[in-house]
């Protein structure tokens, strides 16, 4: 009986061996990637060589729709050299993620920094049934995106004291709480900064081939609340049957205690919820009032002022709870502490302005010299030629997408890389470019939890370390590795039963358009 237990064992030490040293390759490989920032200054360097170089062989394409032939222009010429040096400042500053997301930041950003995020995702998770704890855990780590990257360093650690606490192994709590953050980043049932990034970047795609498709932050909303709990019930049975299982019971001697929210943390949450029910009743009063200005000229909602300001809504939103939970819990003394805590909140942002910067210019190029256009056009014609213009050819970029995010951890970074190009490949075919969207977003945030390239992981390695001192990078990963490969799985299934069962994705949004 315990020969074959070793011969299971030296097995699992082989596929061990086998996982790391193809994890290490894939961290080698990453680590000589630049950083995001110089990334996009060399490929804006690439798109003017590029341009040069395919527009002296006259290389021109005909718009589908209006037959307008378009020539790939380039950069290097007088028009391009004035071009590049009158537009730099508006590729900049016109860049619509940009202030979509820095309004985002100022009121989620402010409920951070008050304390009124943490609080309430412990006073979430302590009251939950112990046989719901594992779903809670899963669930309030999707919604910790609210907090951005600071979920990852909230989430974690406060799972694994309540599973510590109620008697299970820590670590299984910390790979189910980095499994929500991470895996289940995207996902909320409200608008987060996500939608308003990446449909800002859809956006100003779409504003080169079609002004009239404009992708709102609402557009992938009915899909992510639904993905919300499909993946809590998801990751909370890949914990309870594969991860913790494989754990074991857990023989460490570490004394540790949760502390629960304080008296006075607990009447800033309950004062917070009563400012939130407060704002969205007279929210609604506004929206259903006759003859509301927040609805269109027909009494409908789609399109409307309510959908189109839906960013400064929610900012509003978000500064009214975190005021109301900021004064109750003294964190807030005067007026000067909200916009203090608002331009901490902002700093926390120089790396995406700095990106930002970089990233606007290549898109802008992209744009301007039509290569997006000619390389959209000859790959819808290259993929209608294979016969691969439905599902597959969908599938077949998650899988993509989910790759790249091997060596790409940023999401915005990488959708500003895929989006000039598939949004239009796709849209040539007729599918709505909020779909395509959404098709990323699940890719894009599966395999958040296994990439070497999450600077998050170092973290929670650390995190892990409290509880079992020989833990490294490959536990991690196998930890976590189940989840990204469910969790994307999952994903797959629920995004093509809503485009085969015509269920809308957000508002009006279909799998085409």
């Amino acid at each position: 009986m315990s020969l074959p237990e070793t011969n299971v064992s030296q097995e699992e030490k082989k596929d061990s061996k086998l996982l790391s040293k193809f994890l290490n390759g894939i961290e080698k490989a990453g680590n000589k990637l630049p950083d995001p920032f110089m990334l996009f200054v060399y490929l804006a360097l690439f798109m003017i060589l590029l341009s040069w170089v395919v527009s002296s062989f006259g290389v021109s394409v005909v718009q589908p729709g209006s037959g307008e032939e378009v020539a790939i222009k380039s950069l290097i010429s007088a028009e391009g050299i004035q071009y590049m040096l009158t537009s730099m400042l508006e590729n900049f500053t016109g860049f619509k993620p940009l202030g979509l997301v820095l309004a985002m930041m100022l009121g989620i950003g402010l409920a951070e920094k008050v304390g009124l995020i943490e609080t309430a995702i412990k006073s979430t998770i302590l009251k939950a049934p112990a046989s719901l704890t594992t779903y809670a855990v899963i669930f309030v780590g999707i919604l910790g995106n609210l907090a951005s990257d600071a979920a990852f360093v909230i989430v974690p650690p406060l799972a694994a004291m309540v599973f510590y606490t109620v008697g299970r192994h820590p670590l299984a709590g910390l790979a189910a709480g980095f499994a929500g953050v991470g895996s289940g980043f995207t996902a909320n049932i409200v608008i987060a900064g996500t939608d308003a990034l990446l449909s800002g970047i859809s956006t100003e795609v779409m504003q080169s081939l079609d002004s009239s498709v404009v992708v709102t932050p609402v557009d992938n909303w009915y899909f992510m609340v639904v993905s919300v709990f499909v993946l809590s019930i998801t990751g909370a049975l890949v914990t309870e049957k594969i991860v913790e299982p494989r754990l074991g019971k857990y023989d460490g001697d570490l004394k540790k205690e949760m502390k629960a929210s304080t008296p006075l943390e607990k009447k800033g949450l309950k004062n917070a919820a009563i400012a939130l029910v407060t704002y969205i009743g007279l929210l609604l009063v506004a929206l259903f009032w006759p003859n509301s200005p927040l609805r269109n000229e027909t009494g409908g909602i789609i399109p409307s002022t309510f959908l189109d300001g839906i960013i400064p809504i929610i900012l509003f939103m978000f500064i009214a709870v975190a005021v109301t939970y900021g004064i109750t819990v003294n964190k807030i003394e005067k007026t000067k502490d909200i916009s203090t805590f608002m331009g901490d909140a902002i700093k926390d942002m120089s790396g995406f302005i700095v990106l930002i910067f970089a990233a606007a210019q290549f898109i802008a190029y992209f744009d301007w010299t039509n290569i997006g256009t000619w390389i959209a056009v000859s790959g819808a014609g290259f993929l209608e030629s294979l016969g691969l213009t439905g599902i597959p050819v969908i599938i077949g970029f998650v899988f993509l997408t989910a790759l790249m995010n091997l060596l790409v951890f940023s999401g915005s970074a990488q959708w500003a890389l895929e989006a000039p190009i598939f949004i239009k490949m796709f849209y040539i075919l007729d599918y709505h470019p909020a779909f395509i969207q959404a098709a990323y977003r699940i890719a894009d945030s599966s395999t958040n939890i296994i990439t070497p390239m999450n600077p998050y992981i170092i973290i929670v390695l650390a995190f892990m370390r409290e509880y079992d001192k020989k833990a490294g990078l490959g536990t991690l990963i196998s930890l976590m590795l189940p989840y990204s490969i469910i969790f994307l799985s999952v994903w797959i299934v629920l995004l093509l039963a809503f485009a085969l069962l015509g269920i809308p994705f957000g508002p009006g949004v279909h799998m085409y358009l």
